[in-house]
């Protein structure tokens, strides 16, 4: 009798943990962050700036330098065109300036190889290697990865010499998996047909999103044709930057009250000019995934000056503000998400 007394609050607790988990409950106990540039020349300065605006938005949402792997594949702070030497900015009325001296980046230019990316993911690195350019997480990390660049069909160019395929992205999740590298990870890319990049993926526990379908481009938002004669930034990440803006009071009374569902659900093809997928092998819905489950939490929010903005606040006051220009794309106004179908990633 005992022993049956035993085995049914055993069987209790297990249902318990299992509905706990269902309800959105993601049991991790750090946060790390791989964002990644992959390409190389001045005219792509908008990759550089796509990454650096991640890298500040999760920076700012708590998740420390030493859990942040950072790689810029081109020097554009001090590449000889930049009008603005040492400065990065995403944004035409230069509001926000991306690369100051709290950027800490880990690999840079030549550094910056499909080797290199598949090394930090699976943890093999050459002896000697510093612990600044390792991604020491566990089964109890959760992982968000961005990464920004030129792609196609089921790839994405390194260096504009060399390709990271589906196929070594699915297959480095997967050892990832097997060594208890992560608990739950988000996959983020901008790219050109951004959603083939994970179509191979086949491991537990990843949730991954893409700004364009296949045989669509990704494209920019808008540039700085005065003094860079670039384009700035990219519309799916102008667009994650516009719904943190948006939505920065709830945010800050409550980290967990905007999920991923919120998120995706928030892009809008017709300002995109092209459809966003995602797909999910996570154990639990989307509408149950808290954002601040991957981009971090406010433990490091700082009073006074906005942690996304240069703006200088009042003081004492707590203050979440991504600098975008809403209306910079009159052209392309749209209508609700609610009236256009979602086109599935597969």
């Amino acid at each position: 009798r005992c022993q049956c007394i035993a085995w049914l609050f055993i069987l209790l607790i297990t249902t318990s943990t299992r509905n706990s988990l269902c309800a959105g409950t993601s049991r991790h106990t750090n946060n790390w962050a791989v964002i990644v540039d992959t390409s190389v020349f001045w005219f792509n300065y908008r990759h550089v700036a796509n990454a650096l605006s991640m890298y500040r938005v999760v920076k700012s949402l708590g998740i420390p330098d030493s859990q942040i792997i950072l790689m810029l594949a081109e020097d554009i702070p001090c590449n000889d065109r930049n009008f603005y030497k040492g400065e990065v900015f995403n944004n035409a009325k230069r509001n926000l300036e991306l690369y100051g001296e709290d950027v800490e980046v880990d690999y840079r230019g030549s550094e910056v190889t499909v080797e290199n990316f598949l090394r930090v993911l699976s943890g093999r690195h050459p002896a000697g290697t510093p612990a600044s350019k390792r991604l020491d997480t566990d089964e109890s990390s959760n992982l968000f990865i961005f990464m920004t660049g030129h792609g196609g069909d089921e790839f994405l160019k390194f260096q504009d010499s060399e390709e990271l395929t589906s196929t070594d992205l699915a297959d480095a999740f997967e050892h990832m998996y097997e060594k208890k590298r992560y608990k739950e990870v988000l996959f983020a890319i901008d790219t050109c047909q951004a959603c083939t990049l994970f179509k191979q993926f086949y491991s537990p526990g990843i949730v991954a999103i893409g700004s364009s379908q296949k045989d669509e481009n990704s494209y920019s938002h808008h540039g700085d044709h005065e003094h860079l004669g670039v384009s700035v930034i990219d519309r799916f990440t102008y667009f994650t930057l516009e719904f943190l803006e948006r939505n920065k009071e709830k945010l800050i009374k409550d980290s967990g009250s905007l999920t991923l569902q919120d998120l995706f659900q928030y892009y809008n093809p017709v300002k995109l000019h092209s459809h966003v997928g995602w797909n999910s092998t996570l154990t639990r819905p989307l509408n149950k995934v808290p954002l601040t489950d991957f981009f971090g939490s406010f433990l490091q929010v700082k009073t006074g000056i906005s942690p996304f903005a240069p703006d200088v606040m009042e003081p004492n006051t707590a203050s979440l503000n991504v600098d975008v220009d809403v209306d910079v794309d009159e052209d392309y106004e749209a209508e609700l998400f609610s009236n256009y179908i979602y086109r599935p990633t597969f």
